[in-house]
């Protein structure tokens, strides 16, 4: 059966939902921070850039849409790992991807209200002075975990 997101959410159906973290050639990770406008976690930073895959659509090619459509950027993003989400709204399976995109980049103003390049640590701090999504912890420790894990 096919559903929308919203009914997915509604019902507590898993979903799949696929996120990038961005990093510049320095190493630094994206960090944003949502519109106002949007109805999902308004004004909440993030550090994944992401959103639900569609029919048929693989983690990879709903990853490299959504960078296009919230920061403009064309990326084929590697997928590293997933998992059943249970953090955010509703279960759902996240696909977790790694892209490194140029440090200049244009958001949509209807998705993003605030963009910067943090460094590890600077990002480190940002978790426990600014808020997040509620997911963001649990993807961005998954996250650093396999990095660590691959070094």
């Amino acid at each position: 059966m096919v559903v929308s997101r919203r009914q997915a959410v509604r019902e507590g159906w898993l979903h799949r939902v696929a996120v990038t973290v961005c990093r510049d050639e320095r190493g630094r990770i994206l960090v944003h921070r949502r519109s106002e406008r949007l109805p999902r976690f308004p004004g909440l930073h993030e550090v994944g850039v992401g959103g639900a895959a569609h029919v048929g659509e693989s983690y990879e090619q709903a990853a490299a849409r959504e960078l296009a459509e919230e920061l403009g950027i064309r990326a084929l993003p590697r997928l590293l790992f997933t998992f059943v989400n249970r953090s955010g709204l509703s279960p759902h399976w996240l696909g977790v991807h790694e892209a490194v995109v140029p440090d200049t980049v244009v958001p949509d103003p209807d998705e993003v209200a605030w963009h910067g390049w943090l460094t590890e640590p600077e990002l480190r701090s940002a978790l426990l002075e600014w808020h997040f999504t509620p997911d963001n912890n649990e993807v961005l420790g998954r996250y650093l975990a396999f990095r660590t894990a691959r070094s």
